[in-house]
């Protein structure tokens, strides 16, 4: 699944342990300060508190480069809603989010 901001790839796990996030921000975001930021908020929206809700699954989530502009402007929010977006086209959600 995608839209203008990131690309989500889920896995299906065997086992029901929480689940694993892989991040990938390349260069094309921009320089080693945009890139930690778009990091930290995707891992502060996907946060422990939402990980029941996609229990079983492991997913990549991988940056594009507007997202350093959605992480400027909107800052969490705008990830927070990119993200749900991309959950719910998956079949998955964040708990206490939109659908």
């Amino acid at each position: 699944m995608a839209n203008k901001y990131l690309v989500l790839y889920t896995f299906p796990r065997s086992d029901a342990d929480l689940p694993r996030l892989g991040l990938s921000v390349g260069r094309k975001v921009g320089g080693a300060v945009d890139r930690n930021r778009v990091k930290r908020l995707l891992r502060e929206a996907f946060g422990e508190r939402q990980a029941n809700a996609w229990a079983g699954y492991d997913v990549v989530v991988v940056a594009r480069p507007l997202s350093r502009d959605l992480a400027a402007s909107e800052g969490l929010q705008g990830i927070q809603t990119a993200v749900a977006e991309l959950l719910a086209k998956a079949g998955l959600r964040l708990a206490g989010t939109l659908p």
